[in-house]
């Protein structure tokens, strides 16, 4: 039996198990890309970008993170990031949950657009198609999303 996860608060002591979460998770849904290169660019994000401007909420799991979702004040939701052994569990799901009690009045996203996986969870949750667009960072496509109560 699993057991069952907790949502907090992210706390500053949380940065290196969420980065290195980050950082395992997008490279098992992107083995071609090195994303270990990619750390230090990914520390100064959170750090000047993310953690000052979003909230960011944990989930936590026998004492350690296994996914964390951010939501800015204005309902963009830049980061959902699971674990892959809880991919497919309600996990991901009480985050956006969670994400979607912050942002009432609305979320948006971009998601690759060579993410299956990842669209098929949003369109699940009530998103809809918004657009399309072309990361400015790697350059691949992303469909908008959007969620609207």
């Amino acid at each position: 039996m699993t057991t069952p996860f907790a949502l907090r608060p992210y706390r500053i002591a949380d940065e290196d198990a969420a980065i290195a979460l980050w950082q395992r998770t997008w490279q098992e849904a992107y083995p071609s890309i090195d994303f270990a290169a990619r750390v230090d660019w990914w520390r100064t994000r959170w750090r000047g970008e993310l953690v000052p401007n979003a909230t960011i909420i944990v989930a936590e799991q026998d004492g350690a993170l296994a996914g964390f979702v951010t939501i800015d004040a204005a309902g963009y939701l830049d980061q959902l990031v699971v674990g892959s052994k809880h991919w497919g569990s309600q996990l991901a799901t009480a985050l956006v949950d969670a994400a979607k009690q912050r942002a009432p009045d609305g979320i948006t996203l971009l998601v690759n657009k060579d993410n299956d996986r990842a669209i098929r969870f949003y369109l699940r949750n009530g998103f809809k198609h918004a657009g399309e667009d072309v990361n400015p960072t790697s350059g691949r496509p992303v469909l908008k999303m959007a969620w609207v109560p």
